[in-house]
């Protein structure tokens, strides 16, 4: 409701002076006036509005439950991914008074989920999405940050491609997610933060390699294989959008998360979740044909798919 009260109570006084100023004209001008005021603080304050707009409501609980379910049902091959994430979003959601913004940063190659993780995340936490007022994708970083955390406190911001954003820019930021209790009079402790990434993909396909030519399965890797070493890789590549970056170096990012090359097995998921998604029956001769059009890596074992799932949509468009 931060900012409806605001514009309500502007419209409020607005209403007042123009019935003070038409009180000396027509006495039925300032019953108009009142009711007007009337209403509005109405709809302020019944959440009436609400019902016609999009509200901030920072007070609203995480359905964990349904966030879990979506991660399961809807990621696939990631389940460092869903256990991260759904204990990070979790944890942060249950503390009523957090020190500061939640901040994750996601990394691993193209079409392995990064994106849609952050869509699936935005529509539990604001349940239209993306398309939400206050879920908001990278665009002018400070005075854009500050406009949109004013409006609601628990904004979403999500910064697509960070490898591709110059060296230095993002610690432009960095005091929206350090531990301060408020920033130019604004907190941002109940903001979240999310990055994503395709740098540390390829420290991420080589250990998923390691284990894979042990002998090992993808779900026996652990945060710990991978966290310390992506966020050192990523701190001391040129190439991240995180080149030793502040975020990092003091310890401002809660979470480097993983996400892992694709098998086949998971492509051939990701083709019958987009076949179920157009309403059409799943039918497994088409599954595989999709699946054995694309190209994995490495040459000698082609265990990986070299595009994730990404053009799974388009590829199947042709069937």
């Amino acid at each position: 409701m931060r900012g409806i009260r605001a514009f309500v109570g502007s419209a409020a006084l607005w209403a007042l002076l123009a019935a003070r100023v038409a009180a000396a004209i027509e006495p039925v001008t300032v019953a108009v006036a009142i009711g007007a005021m009337s209403y509005l603080s109405y709809l302020s304050y019944s959440g009436a509005f609400c019902r016609f707009s999009e509200c901030c409501h920072e007070e609203r609980t995480l359905n964990a439950s349904a966030l879990k379910l979506d991660l399961e049902a809807k990621l696939f091959g990631q389940h460092l991914a869903t256990e991260v994430i759904l204990k990070a979003v979790t944890g942060f959601k249950n503390n009523k008074n957090p020190k500061k913004a939640l901040t994750l940063s996601l990394h691993g190659w193209a079409g392995t989920g990064k994106n849609f993780v952050s869509q699936i995340v935005a529509e539990n936490l604001h349940p239209k999405g993306l398309k939400s007022n206050f879920v908001h994708l990278f665009d002018q970083l400070q005075k854009w940050i500050r406009g949109n955390v004013s409006e609601c406190g628990t904004s979403v911001f999500i910064f697509d491609e960070m490898d591709k954003l110059h060296p230095g820019i993002i610690d432009a930021i960095k005091p929206f997610l350090d531990y301060y209790e408020q920033v130019d009079g604004i907190s941002y402790r109940k903001a979240v933060f999310i990055f994503l990434s395709n740098a540390g993909g390829d420290l991420i396909t080589q250990t998923a390699l390691d284990f894979w030519r042990a002998g090992r399965k993808r779900e026996e890797i652990q945060l710990k294989d991978l966290e310390s070493v992506l966020s050192v890789g990523v701190f001391n590549n040129k190439h991240s959008g995180l080149w030793h970056s502040g975020l990092i170096d003091k310890k401002l990012i809660d979470y480097f998360i993983p996400f892992l090359p694709l098998e086949y097995k998971h492509v051939k998921m990701c083709v019958r979740a987009e076949m179920r998604a157009r309403g059409d029956a799943v039918n497994e001769d088409i599954v595989t044909r999709v699946a054995d059009e694309m190209t994995f890596f490495p040459k000698e074992e082609k265990i990986y798919s070299d595009k994730g799932c990404k053009t799974v949509q388009s590829r199947l468009g042709f069937y």
